[in-house]
């Protein structure tokens, strides 16, 4: 439901004050005062800002939320929040204010030196306050011309740069009733379409946990370097007493150079530095920023006054405070490290929207990334609220595109790029397909066909869109695009040389999104649409074949991603076609000594690959495999969550010299799915989980795995266990729900809700269905 809103937009009217042009700008504070009569019945408080804010109601903070209202949008979608706050108000007077800062509304976006006032030239706050009484009646307090203003503590905050907080110049009851604010100036009224504004429909960023360093080392110069054993993303709170006037350094950085300090290349033109300089109080000071977060493992920290203990400095930790609902263990402690890591890559990425990384001058919404990744943060947590309302960000900024084509990053930003793109939204085959992948997934996994609904206009404008490109021959990619972006062979300074063909991948897309697209019009009644779009994937898939296609389930691109790609996608139909391409993707890897040879779009599918085409032991050599490239050589380098690229540390433990060198990308970990559907045999049998298949499939050594699953209907688990020349099988079956369980060796078995124990002879007899 909308809100009628009667509030007026505020921005501070300063004089200037900060750092120069170009850097980071300063906070604001803004504050007014009302009176309450007695017989408060309920109190409701809806806000939100031009910029990111933190309100306070009678000297206290109102919610936990972080960096409120988050990143939207905002042309076309801007969220505010509500609260309850009766218990905060007071008979008689009460004071209400906000510190407010750029955010992302007015703060440095992008990379290249990034683009500042990308939403608009102001800051603002837009707050209403309704209380009813127990009479009855009701009265309204809002934002207005009536508010005062001034400079606050916060020096300058930008979510690149970070925060400087002075205390000194802290206003001790500023958000009190009885404040002297005549020193303050007047605020002005911006114009500003509430049209636009719509209530908060997915989980806030909160502090969801922290860390305490594991190490401290003294560095020359007086500093100290804090490791937090643990990649992630927040900010650090500090607990120091020291004099007046000392100002105490921050840095942050996710690994060390060779010598040991803090290695910033990677963060490019991201400062990532916070500063707070000591008011003197005589009990010791506790501080952390408000309006930045960094992606670090390492701090630094400087002018300390004596030597910072490990209880002295936390790292907060921040992200969207969504639900846990997956988790996976097993006999290898590597493994399950790798499986760490991408949860904690997704936590600290999924910060308000699905970013790529958290750390460098980026953090932008890429669609690539959110579409390999989605099976798997669908399975770890509850992200049904989180991606719908991205997808609609994704809907509103491709309406913007004449030709319906979506974004490669939503929200959609102007950005300084390396590379020419045509104008408008760059057709990306992979990255614009988030418009139709995203939605198929969470209806897959949530039985959510409202989202098919919603985003169906979205979804079958893109695939018009690349039916209009291609043309009738259905084969398209050319000129540029990212393809299989950070193929293991591209060299450092060009991520997207890939050695599987723009063409090739961006028609094997073609297909997969047109048959998606035919699935969603029949789910949701769309049958002259669903007809249509099966004709179309059926003469894409022919194109690929007659262009891609050799005979006897050969390609003409002899790569790990085109087999993955024409198999995954069920591109090749024939079995025998089916199986002759299976056998050579298996040589394909073995080539390579069981290395990974795929990027972003190819590393989610070959694994899948391997297992329809009977090559599960390839797949687990592939998986375990611990040389570089693969994904426990980050393991064995010592990552705590997924890197960027394959070898963004070099086994000699230097840093990759690329420029685009990340520690924290999600992408490459969307292994995870295979995991929790292969290794430990748990997967939806249909939409929401309505039906399980329970299919574990042991390998690699494994003597043991896991996985349990918070489903729509209840709780999911599977776990086995290999015992002698046994098979030790125990499920958990939803309540309303029925599982087919098929064991190694066995046919397939009906279970119904409850627990239930298997046991089967391994290894097992080959059996008929083991190679399906």
């Amino acid at each position: 439901m909308s809100h009628h809103w009667t509030a007026q937009v505020i921005t501070p009217h300063l004089p200037e004050a900060g750092p120069p042009a170009g850097a980071a700008r300063p906070a604001a504070l803004l504050r007014d005062e009302f009176t309450v009569r007695a017989g408060v019945r309920a109190a409701r408080l809806t806000v939100t800002a031009l910029g990111v804010y933190e309100l306070e109601l009678n000297g206290a903070v109102v919610g936990d939320h972080v960096l409120a209202p988050g990143w939207t949008s905002y042309r076309h979608r801007h969220r505010y929040h509500c609260f309850d706050v009766a218990p905060l108000l007071r008979t008689g007077a009460n004071a209400w204010g906000a510190h407010l800062a750029d955010g992302w509304y007015r703060g440095r976006l992008g990379f290249n030196g990034g683009t500042r006032d990308i939403y608009g030239p102001d800051t603002g706050l837009l707050a209403e306050l309704r209380v009813e009484y127990a009479d009855g009646t009701t009265e309204t307090v809002t934002t207005g011309p009536g508010w005062r203003a001034c400079h606050g503590p916060v020096l300058a905050a930008g979510l690149y740069e970070g925060e400087h907080h002075d205390a000194r110049r802290e206003q001790p009851g500023w958000s009190e009733p009885g404040f002297d604010d005549s020193a303050w100036h007047p605020v002005r009224v911006l114009d500003f379409d509430t049209a636009v504004l719509f209530p908060a429909d997915s989980p806030p960023v909160r502090r969801t946990g922290t860390v305490r360093p594991v190490a401290v080392t003294a560095l020359p110069g007086g500093r100290a370097l804090l490791d937090f054993g643990q990649n992630l993303v927040g900010r650090l709170r500090i607990r120091v007493r020291g004099e007046a006037g000392r100002t105490i350094t921050l840095r942050h950085a996710e690994v060390l150079d060779e010598d040991g300090e803090l290695c910033v290349r990677p963060l490019r033109t991201a400062v990532a530095v916070d500063r707070y300089t000591l008011r003197g109080a005589a009990g010791g000071e506790e501080w952390e920023p408000r309006f930045t977060f960094h992606g670090f493992r390492y701090a630094e920290v400087d002018g300390w006054p004596g030597e910072p203990a490990p209880e002295d400095v936390t790292a907060v930790v921040l992200h969207s405070d969504l639900r846990r609902t997956g988790w996976f263990s097993c006999s290898d402690p590597a493994l399950e490290r790798l499986h760490e890591n991408v949860v904690w890559g997704m936590r600290g990425n999924f910060l308000d929207v699905p970013t790529d990384c958290p750390q460098r001058d980026e953090r932008l919404g890429w669609t690539g990334d959110v579409q390999v990744f989605a099976p798997t943060a669908a399975f770890l947590y509850d992200v049904r609220a989180f991606l719908r309302s991205w997808l609609r960000d994704l809907a509103a900024d491709q309406g913007d595109d004449e030709h319906g084509v979506p974004p490669v990053f939503t929200p959609d930003i102007p950005v300084i790029a390396d590379v020419p793109l045509p104008p408008g939204n760059p057709p990306m085959a992979g990255w614009c397909d988030a418009a139709v992948i995203v939605p198929w997934v969470l209806y897959e996994r949530y039985a959510d066909a409202d989202v098919l609904r919603v985003q169906y206009p979205s979804m079958r404008a893109w695939v018009d869109a690349v039916e209009e490109i291609a043309g009738p021959g259905r084969i398209w990619g050319a000129g540029f695009q990212f393809g299989d972006w950070l193929d293991p062979t591209a060299p450092p300074e060009d991520p997207g040389r890939a050695v599987t063909s723009s063409e090739l991948v961006a028609t094997a897309y073609f297909a997969r999104s047109a048959r998606l697209l035919a699935r969603s019009a029949e789910v949701i009644g769309e049958r002259d649409d669903a007809v249509r779009h099966h004709a179309l994937a059926d003469s894409v898939r022919d194109a690929f074949r007659d262009r891609f296609h050799t005979g006897g389930g050969l390609l003409t691109e002899q790569t790990q991603t085109a087999y993955a790609l024409a198999l995954c996608f069920d591109l090749l139909e024939d079995p025998a076609e089916r199986a002759g391409a299976g056998d050579r993707l298996a040589a394909l890897v073995a080539e390579r000594g069981h290395r990974i040879g795929t990027g972003f779009l190819g590393t989610p599918l070959v694994c899948d690959a391997l297992t329809a085409t009977g090559h599960l032991d390839t797949a687990y050599r592939l998986l375990l495999e611990r040389s570089c490239p693969s994904w426990l050589y980050q393991v064995d380098m010592g990552a705590t969550t997924v890197w960027e690229r394959w070898d963004s540390m070099l086994p000699d433990g230097r840093v990759n010299p690329g420029e685009m060198t990340s520690f924290n990308h999600y992408a490459l970990g969307a292994v995870a799915d295979w995991i929790h559907r292969t290794v430990a045999g748990l997967a939806p049998a249909a939409p929401g989980y309505r039906r399980l298949l329970v299919r574990p499939r042991p390998g690699g050594g494994l003597t043991w795995a896991k996985a349990a699953h918070e489903t729509p209907h209840g709780r999911a688990e599977v776990s086995w266990r290999r015992t002698g020349h046994a098979l030790l099988v125990d499920v958990l079956v939803p309540p309303g729900t029925t599982a087919e369980v098929r064991l190694p060796g066995a046919g397939p078995v009906e279970a119904g809700p409850g627990r239930h124990s298997f046991r089967t002879p391994f290894p097992a007899p080959t059996h008929p269905e083991e190679q399906q």
